[in-house]
């Protein structure tokens, strides 16, 4: 028979409180995401209050360390700075990586003494262009342009709708047909004529229902009198799939023709866009908003946080006031308080990780900006983290979505972590970064006529004591879209 008793047990939980859980999410945020949540926090807490004022001017604090002295990322306790001595009499100092600041607490989200200056920051503000038009609204604009009756334009409408993305028509005859039904009583040579009509309008190539339609299109476009034309014509429509085996001497044998003529023909048909559609685009063009800017300065580089990626953000202090004392009373405006103050701190929190990330990540780089890809060096989380003295999770938060604003372009944190490929000898470890950059420098100093094989490039690089196996440079030659040495041969033959 079972029997109820009472236990009593001793054990540790891990227990997130949420203060920690709301700085682990706005770590991960990208700068857009992160705005986002703070306008929405703003609508719901009265306690918040967004800082209308201009971005205060930031000072610059050098973080590089003394004259011959190794640059270290170590920070000293709590704060992101420090110290750089120098004299008059001693030698020029070795390039050190600089920081601008800006202190996060609630005086700081607040107007600033200084004004600001708009000539002390030369990066003018961009602006998404929003002038996008889908395919589907580019074909009907053309279709109201033409001269036709209501039914035919209303057929003229389904007809654009059946057409995909890409140009192409998806939608049978009798498809078409049934969806006009019972508004409009039509027939498929009804649909036929509007088809007809359809593909006479820009891009060209539009309403095709094959390949072979889409190319046929294109050519009719060009003059009559273009050389190799009727050659063209003949090969998109019977012969299209030998064209794209790449093998002209099937086709040369098959048609009867000499090699200039197939080239004329060959020419023209690649000139033809197979996804005519792609040519409108219906996607709004997205910007990066770099967190970070890196700059070279006099004596080093520069890194420094972009100001409009900063919330301005403060506590509302007439609210804040109006709570003076214990008394128990008001407690929602009281935890709204509380919650403000939890997100100027987590933020605080991000900034600071955000900075301490960059400035390790540049002071580790400095040979990449300085000289390019092929100087990348190895680096994981690991080195990150124990460089600032925080767990490799963190770094992997901080780093996803972030961006970099270097004199080389704009790059993803993440973008400078790579995998070590270790050295013969006493030779350093290579980044597969540089292993991706010297192949494709190989690639394109090589002679036309003898491309460089996968495992003559293998060769080389182990000359240079990067043990790379040929299948390795063959991985990093596809992953950069690059074809190998006999389709390279045949391109340039062709030429």
């Amino acid at each position: 028979m079972l029997k109820t008793s009472l236990q009593l047990r001793m054990s540790q939980q891990l227990t997130m409180t949420p203060q920690l859980q709301q700085a682990i999410r706005l770590l991960q945020m990208p700068a857009i995401e992160l705005q986002a949540h703070i306008n929405e926090l703003l609508e719901s807490n009265v306690m918040l209050e967004a800082d209308e004022e201009a971005d205060p001017l930031t000072s610059f604090e050098s973080l590089g360390a003394a004259p011959h002295e190794e640059a270290s990322a170590q920070p000293q306790g709590d704060d992101t700075e420090m110290s750089s001595a120098s004299s008059e009499t001693e030698p020029e100092p070795e390039p050190t990586v600089e920081i601008v600041d800006d202190v996060w607490d609630e005086r700081s989200a607040s107007a600033s003494d200084t004004p600001y200056n708009p000539e002390d920051d030369d990066r003018g503000q961009d602006f998404s262009d929003a002038s996008t038009e889908t395919l589907q609204e580019h074909l009907l604009w053309q279709l109201e342009m033409e001269k036709l009756g209501t039914r035919q334009r209303d057929i003229g409408r389904a007809v654009i709708d059946a057409i995909n993305e890409d140009g192409y028509l998806i939608e049978s005859f009798a498809d078409i047909v049934a969806t006009l039904r019972p508004d409009i009583e039509a027939d498929e040579d009804d649909i036929d004529t509007v088809l007809t009509l359809v593909q006479r309008f820009d891009p060209a190539g539009i309403g095709a229902r094959n390949l072979s339609e889409c190319v046929l299109l294109q050519l009719d476009r060009l003059d009559p009198k273009t050389a190799g034309l009727a050659l063209a014509r003949r090969i998109a429509a019977q012969h299209l799939e030998l064209l794209g085996q790449r093998d002209p001497s099937v086709l040369k044998r098959m048609l009867g023709i000499s090699d200039d003529d197939l080239a004329q023909a060959m020419s023209l048909v690649r000139s033809c866009h197979p996804k005519p559609g792609s040519l409108i685009s219906s996607s709004r063009p997205e910007y990066i908003v770099p967190d970070v800017f890196v700059r070279r300065g006099s004596h080093g580089w520069t890194v420094e946080m972009n100001p409009s990626t900063q919330p301005r953000v403060h506590v509302n202090q007439t609210y804040a006031g109006m709570l003076g004392g214990r008394s128990p009373g008001h407690a929602t405006l009281r935890a709204q308080l509380q919650e403000a103050r939890w997100l100027l701190k987590s933020l605080e929190i991000r900034q600071d990780t955000l900075m301490r990330v960059s400035r390790s990540i540049v002071e580790r780089q400095i040979a990449f900006l300085e000289q390019g890809d092929e100087f990348m060096k190895p680096m994981i989380l690991r080195d990150i983290a124990e460089s600032i003295e925080m767990h490799e999770s963190t770094v992997s938060r901080i780093t996803s979505g972030k961006y970099m604003h270097t004199p080389r372009g704009v790059f993803e944190l993440r973008y400078f972590f790579s995998s070590h490929v270790g050295g013969d000898g006493d030779s350093a470890e290579t980044s597969s970064t540089a292993i991706r950059a010297k192949i494709r420098k190989l690639i394109r100093d090589e002679p036309p006529a003898t491309p460089l094989s996968d495992s003559r490039i293998a060769e080389l690089l182990s000359s240079e004591g990067i043990p790379v196996a040929r299948r390795t440079v063959a991985k990093y030659r596809e992953a950069m879209g690059i074809e190998p040495s006999n389709e390279r041969k045949r391109a340039m033959a062709r030429v």
